[in-house]
């Protein structure tokens, strides 16, 4: 099968990047491997989820949130807009397909998707001019190794398969890892009469989203020192001295942080893991507890370097593009990236709006 452009990945990324491309008449196609759009969110997303950022922070490009809308916007808030989205730009989806592979051709100059139809257990090839990996940052769920783990009697899971705190009720839990998620998820454990602890490895900041979307907005107008000042002493004020509980904040600020690594302050303990006998887990203060389940938030990993072969000149091990931000976005022989820059949805808005723009030139 023909298309001029081939997305791969039918979460926020692939379908703004296809919109983007029919509003200049640009034939595409998204292959997608589970049989519906934004599977991340559907099927893979905690039910007490947020977007933690405002929404004018979080819509994808030509599409606002309506003005009614609440300023941070739920789950399936959310999921509603990305299929009334898709809907809207008439986007292009073939479900059930996972790419196995997908390489370049010099003499034809054309990408050739060798793909596997779930729902038909047969072999699809696809050719197009131009070929952008929009499988984004959170392809796959990532659990570090951990001396023991494979001993340990009690539950494990990845936060993308925590639904709810309903089932944990008096039980012990430790989530591993003290970013949103991991936080949001020990709170809605918390609320669900789970007797629940988190891992914080690293110093980090603690803000409301009040605060965090306070500092985006006057981020616009002023220093981002400046402002990352003015929002760590209204945190201060806040919740007081969290050192007494194990969390030391940064030097740097959490606007600043977040323009270095893409990471968000997290929003509204345990030293890190030594290792994990059938029971209990060991901590590196020498401190150990029994735990009924432990919930990994550690985080995603790209996958696209298991389907983009040759892509060791473009992409890093973690399998990001090696160039980084702003200019991620474009590869070379028509491939591009979108959802790579570690921007959240305002950086996903912008490199579809990018790629649709530089493929529109060529066409």
């Amino acid at each position: 099968m023909w298309r001029e452009v081939l997305i791969i990945g039918a979460g926020p990324a692939g379908i703004a990047t296809a919109a983007c491309l029919n509003l200049h008449s640009i034939p595409n196609i998204v292959l997608e491997k589970e049989d519906c759009l934004g599977s991340l969110w559907k099927k893979k997303s905690y039910d007490r989820l947020k977007l933690h950022l405002g929404r004018e922070f979080c819509q994808l490009p030509h599409l606002p949130f309506p003005k009614h809308a609440p300023n941070f916007i739920s789950k399936a808030e959310f999921i509603k807009y990305l299929d009334e989205y898709a809907e809207m730009f008439k986007v292009n989806l073939k479900y059930q397909t996972c790419v196995k592979s997908a390489s370049y051709d010099k003499k034809s100059m054309t990408w050739h998707v060798i793909g596997y139809n779930t729902l038909t257990n047969k072999i699809e090839e696809y050719y197009s001019r131009y070929l952008v990996a929009a499988t984004g940052e959170n392809s796959e769920g990532y659990i570090p190794q951990i001396p023991g783990l494979h001993r340990f009697q009690g539950e494990t899971i990845h936060s993308l398969s925590y639904k709810s705190g309903a089932k944990y009720k008096e039980k012990s839990v430790l989530v591993v890892g003290s970013g949103n998620s991991g936080m949001e998820i020990a709170y809605d454990l918390a609320m669900h009469g789970a007797k629940a602890s988190i891992v914080v490895r690293n110093k980090l900041h603690i803000m409301t989203k009040e605060q965090m979307f306070l500092g985006m907005k006057l981020v616009q107008y002023l220093p981002v020192k400046l402002v990352d000042k003015l929002i760590v002493t209204l945190a201060k004020l806040n919740f007081g001295d969290l050192s007494k509980y194990g969390i030391l904040r940064p030097r740097d600020g959490p606007l600043k942080l977040k323009a270095k690594t893409g990471r968000s302050s997290v929003i509204d303990v345990y030293k890190a893991i030594s290792s994990i006998q059938e029971s209990k887990v060991l901590f590196i203060n020498g401190m150990s507890e029994s735990f009924d389940a432990i919930i990994f938030a550690t985080g995603y990993r790209s996958n696209v370097n298991q389907w983009l072969k040759d892509g060791k000149e473009t992409l890093n091990e973690e399998g990001f593009p090696k160039k980084g931000f702003p200019n991620h976005w474009k590869g070379c022989n028509g491939l591009y990236f979108a959802g790579f820059a570690r921007k959240g949805l305002a950086g996903i808005s912008m490199d579809a709006v990018k790629i649709a723009n530089d493929i529109k030139k060529a066409y």
